[in-house]
């Protein structure tokens, strides 16, 4: 069994073996026609769970071979150009190459003698996304694995601000407060539209759900400021405290951008900790056209981003960015094992200090031999093709009589309905739109998102492929049209 560790022995073994993994890879990437095969659950479950898994196979290609019938032929491809459902980019050849090298390696992140030359340059490219941000000298951050942790850790950050803020200044009047009793008096702003990891982590956070106000959007899907103004006035004349607001850079379903020039000055007036939730937009740092849509982040106090969005990254890479780093001392403890507050003392930086987790992978090397090739400006020129695609497409599908589409978008997110002509009764509609995501997705043709507004039934497409083109929009509207179509006309067939 040896024999089948990495090390100095085995190298031409691994040369070998993870070649043809990557040619089975090729091959397919090379073949495929459709973003997804169509096979159901029902159809692929019994036969993953027929394996015998204490019965291995033991040859490489055998197991290559095997892998082919219960992964890689029925896989979403979010590499095709009709994939326009979720947030899923395609990947950049530098970066898939980064993963070869970070895994054969196995760094981890979380202290100093397990990465020397990976601390390093994760710290290089936290600041380099925080100059980016503008967030100052004194901004920091760390590496996570996605926009839902990121979102939680600095959240986190905001609580215990918020909590060191009320009991000081408790303490300047004469009076001492416990910390729970202030966690029940903290609020959280975000709007209606934000993430719902917004949320989840208040409850994570010992707060609860009804510690979030959501705030209501206005006609382009943005945070309406003049409501949240009024409920920061109503948090104060209540007792209350606002912890946080969470203002949004892309929004997961409409790719909209809250005013954050105006969200800044609202949560400098209140003493409230101003985070944005930029996991979709970050993009537009890199963009060579649209950074100005971005304008007023760097007044946040901290900023997720993810890098597996609109940097065209692997899963995982997101980062959590904070403007004072003194702020990420509130997710810091010293292991005696680990991290003993001597190293802190004698300067030794592990990344430990101000993560969440504790074993973390070498993801930063993604971003970074992608930069060193590609360059900022190629990550954003990709991005920047992707947003025009979008403006086009919401001329396509405002053009056409058979659907109804949201708003023009900012980012790359068009939000639509199946429309039919005549008195069709709205709950038919409704079923009339998931049943055409649903067929199109059996069909394998192409794959797209759903979700609601307003009570009622849309359909969504996620655009973060270049290669998509004006051509495919079309091909899947009409795709869309015909099943919707098919749907109307065997209800009328059963309702008669």
């Amino acid at each position: 069994m040896r024999s089948h560790l990495l090390n100095e022995t085995t190298a031409d073994i691994y040369r070998r073996t993870v070649t043809e993994g990557v040619e089975r890879v090729a091959a397919k990437l090379a073949t495929t026609e459709r973003p997804h095969t169509g096979i159901s659950v029902d159809e692929l479950a019994p036969v993953i769970n027929g394996i015998d898994l204490d019965r291995p196979l033991e040859d490489p290609a055998a197991v290559l071979d095997e892998l082919e019938e219960v992964y890689l032929r029925d896989a979403v491809y979010f590499h095709h150009p009709r994939y326009l459902g979720h947030l899923n980019c395609p990947v950049v050849i530098p970066a898939v190459l980064a993963e070869a090298v970070l895994s054969a390696v196995n760094s981890s992140l979380d202290t100093w003698d397990q990465s020397i030359g990976g601390t390093l340059i994760e710290r290089r490219l936290i600041d380099w996304t925080a100059q980016r941000i503008g967030l100052g000298p004194a901004a920091d951050g760390i590496f996570t694995s996605g926009g839902s942790q990121s979102n939680f850790h600095a959240l986190l950050l905001a609580r215990d601000e918020a909590c060191r803020i009320v009991m000081q200044r408790a303490l300047n009047e004469g009076r001492e407060l416990a910390k729970s009793e202030v966690l029940p008096k903290l609020r959280i702003f975000t709007s209606e539209a934000s993430h719902f990891s917004v949320k989840k982590s208040a409850a994570m956070l010992g707060l609860g759900y009804e510690a979030v106000i959501s705030v209501p959007v206005d006609r382009n899907r943005r945070m309406d400021t003049s409501v949240l103004a009024l409920e920061l006035e109503d948090c104060a004349r209540e007792g209350l405290f606002p912890m946080a607001v969470v203002a949004t850079a892309g929004t997961t379903d409409f790719g909209s951008i809250d005013p954050l020039p105006e969200i800044a000055r609202l949560t400098s007036e209140h003493s409230a900790w101003m985070h944005v939730d930029a996991a979709y937009g970050c993009g537009l740092l890199v963009s060579p056209t649209r950074r100005h849509l971005l304008d007023g982040i760097e007044h946040a106090d901290s900023v997720t981003v993810d890098y597996h969005k609109s940097f065209f990254q692997p899963v995982s890479s997101s980062a959590m960015l904070v403007r004072d780093r003194d702020t990420l001392k509130h997710a810091t403890y010293h292991a005696d094992y680990l991290n003993p507050r001597r190293m802190a003392e004698e300067r030794i930086p592990n990344q430990v200090d101000k993560s969440i987790q504790t074993t973390r992978r070498f993801d930063a090397l993604k971003l970074w031999m992608t930069l060193r090739v590609m360059g900022a400006d190629g990550i954003g020129s990709l991005f920047d093709e992707v947003i025009d695609l979008a403006a086009a497409g919401w001329d396509i599908i405002a053009a056409d009589p058979r659907f109804e589409v949201v708003v023009k978008p900012q980012i790359s997110t068009l939000v639509f309905r199946y429309s039919p002509e005549g008195e069709v009764r709205q709950d038919v509609v409704d079923e009339a739109n998931l049943h055409a995501r649903k067929a199109l997705f059996a069909s394998g043709e192409a794959v797209v998102a759903g979700t609601k507004v307003d009570g009622k039934q849309y359909l969504k497409f996620t655009l973060l492929n270049p290669q998509t083109t004006t051509a495919d929009i079309a091909a899947v509207l009409d795709l869309l049209a015909s099943h919707a179509e098919q749907y109307l006309g065997e209800s009328l067939v059963h309702a008669s």
